[in-house]
């Protein structure tokens, strides 16, 4: 990848990576002060889309879709994701009913699952800040 490319790339790593902290910090608060599961699990479920995208935009990777097998596929081409993390944010597809235009089997999301999808992006989060690119990258924006 050429460097006119490469900056591109930084740059949408950036605007994705702030994007998800925003999402990420804002579905705590939500969820700190009390409002309804459903609204802080969609909120961090957009967060870790964002952090997966970040990720993606980091390397130049452009993933097939913006569900989370697809964006996990992508990512893990480049990042060596714990095997734990990475099956538990691809199962966030079953919550969607991604597959499905029809059923939604799985209805809204409880309390537990809110609290299991910011867990999960606190992890991404925290993988981001290893990743030596990343950190160069979110250091000159500082």
């Amino acid at each position: 990848m050429d460097i006119t490319n490469n900056e591109t790339y930084l740059e949408l790593f950036q605007t994705d990576f702030q994007s998800a902290q925003g999402y990420h910090r804002r579905a705590e608060k939500f969820s700190h002060s009390g409002r309804p599961s459903n609204l802080v699990f969609n909120i961090a479920s957009m967060a870790l889309e964002r952090y997966l995208v970040a990720l993606c935009d980091l390397y130049g990777i452009a993933p097939e879709n913006h569900n989370y097998a697809c964006l996990m596929d992508a990512a893990e081409t480049v990042f060596d994701f714990p095997s734990i993390l990475n099956q538990d944010i691809r199962s966030l597809d079953d919550i969607f009913g991604i597959c499905s235009l029809e059923v939604n089997p799985y209805g809204d999301p409880k309390a537990s699952d809110a609290t299991h999808i910011l867990a999960l992006c606190e992890e991404v989060r925290k993988l981001l800040d290893t990743d030596e690119r990343a950190g160069q990258v979110t250091q000159k924006s500082a």
